[in-house]
C-alpha cells in the first residue's frame, strides 16, 4: 500500500502536538503539581527581589538596578514556556496552535538572547565596580545604566525575528507532533517537508554568535577582576569580593553551560528525553535558583529581602 507525505504551509497548518512528558495520567497530574509549585516559587523570589530594590532607597545602585531587571526577565523567560506546559500536561489532545507556537518560539529565544546580553553587562558593572573603584560612580551613571538595560532588551528581541519568520513559512509534511515541551527549532526543523541545510548553518551561526560575544565579555570581565582581586592586600576585601562576583558566576555556569550543550552540537545528536531536561535546566531551573543564588551570597540583598517580607 503507498502512502504518500503531503506538504502542508504554513497558511494551512492549523496547529502542532507538543508530547511534552507522556506518560500515564497520575504522573502528568504529579509533574503538573511538581511545575506549579516550582513556578510559583520562581515568581515569589524574583518578584520580592524586584520589590525589595524598589522599596530599599539603599538599593538604589547600578547593580541593583540590573539585578530587578534581569529578575523581570527571569520572570518573563518562564512564563514563556512554563504555563502553555502546565496547560499541556492536563490536555487530553496537547495541541498548540501554529501562531501560539511562532510566538513561543519567539519570545522563548528573544528573552534567552536577552538573558545572555544582561549576563553581559551585569560582570561589566562588576569589573568596573572591581577594577575601577574610585571611577565608578562617574562611569556607570544612572544614564548609562538606563541605557544598557534599554539595549538589552532591543538587542534580545531584534535578534530573532527574520530566521523564525522564515521557519514559519516552510512547508510542513506529515506528523504535527514535536517530541518536547515548547516550540524548539531542532523538532520544528524536522517536521519539514525537505531538509534545509543552509537554515540549520544559519540559526548555528546566529545561535553562536549571541552566545559567544556575551560569554566573552564575560570571561574577559571577570578574568581582569581575578587579577584585581588577587591584588587586593586584605583577606576581608578579597572575600568581598569574591562573594559579590561568585553569584553571577554561579549563574551564567548554570545558564551557559545547558544552553550550550544544546545548541552548539547538532540537535539531532540529542535523545528527546536529554533535550526536555537540559530545556527545563536553563529555561525553568535558572529562574528558580537565580533568587537563591543572588540573596544567600548577598548581605544587603538578604537584609533588604528580610525586611521587605517582615522577617
Amino acid at each position: 500500500m503507498l502512502t504518500f507525505s503531503i506538504p502542508i504551509n504554513s497558511s494551512t497548518v492549523t496547529g502542532f502536538i507538543l508530547l511534552g512528558f507522556p506518560g500515564p495520567r497520575e504522573r502528568q497530574v504529579l509533574l503538573f503539581v511538581l511545575f506549579s509549585v516550582v513556578y510559583l516559587l520562581t515568581l515569589t523570589g524574583n518578584g520580592s527581589i524586584i520589590c525589595a530594590v524598589r522599596w530599599d532607597q539603599r538599593l538604589h545602585t547600578p547593580m541593583y538596578i540590573l539585578l530587578s531587571n534581569f529578575s523581570f526577565l527571569e520572570i518573563c523567560y518562564v512564563t514563556s514556556t512554563v504555563p502553555n506546559m502546565l496547560a499541556n500536561l492536563l490536555s487530553d489532545t496537547k495541541v498548540i496552535s501554529f501562531s501560539g507556537c511562532f510566538l513561543q518560539f519567539y519570545f522563548f529565544f528573544s528573552l534567552g538572547s536577552t538573558e545572555c546580553f544582561f549576563l553581559a553587562v551585569m560582570s561589566f558593572d562588576r569589573y568596573l565596580a572591581i577594577c575601577r573603584p574610585l571611577h565608578y560612580p562617574t562611569l556607570m551613571t544612572g544614564h548609562l545604566c538606563t541605557n544598557l538595560v534599554i539595549s538589552c532588551w532591543v538587542l534580545g528581541f531584534l535578534w530573532f525575528p527574520v530566521p523564525i519568520i522564515i521557519i514559519s513559512q516552510m512547508s510542513f509534511c506529515g506528523s504535527r507532533t514535536i517530541d518536547h515541551f515548547l516550540c524548539d527549532p531542532g523538532p520544528l526543523l524536522a517536521l519539514t517537508c525537505s531538509t534545509v541545510p543552509i537554515m540549520e548553518l544559519y540559526w548555528t551561526i546566529i545561535i553562536s554568535i549571541v552566545l559567544f560575544i556575551p560569554f566573552l565579555c564575560i570571561m574577559v570581565s571577570y578574568a581582569l577582576v581575578l587579577r584585581a582581586v588577587l591584588r587586593v592586600p586584605s583577606a576581608a576585601g578579597r572575600k568581598k569580593a569574591f562573594s559579590t562576583c561568585g553569584s553571577h558566576l554561579a549563574v551564567v555556569s548554570l545558564f551557559y553551560g545547558s544552553v550550550m550543550v544544546m545548541y552548539l552540537s547538532p540537535t539531532s545528536e540529542h535523545e528527546a528525553g536529554m533535550q526536555k531536561l537540559v530545556t527545563l535546566l536553563y529555561s525553568v531551573g535558572t529562574p528558580f535558583i537565580n533568587p537563591v543564588i543572588y540573596s544567600l551570597r548577598n548581605k544587603d540583598m538578604k537584609h533588604a529581602l528580610q525586611k521587605f517580607l517582615g522577617i
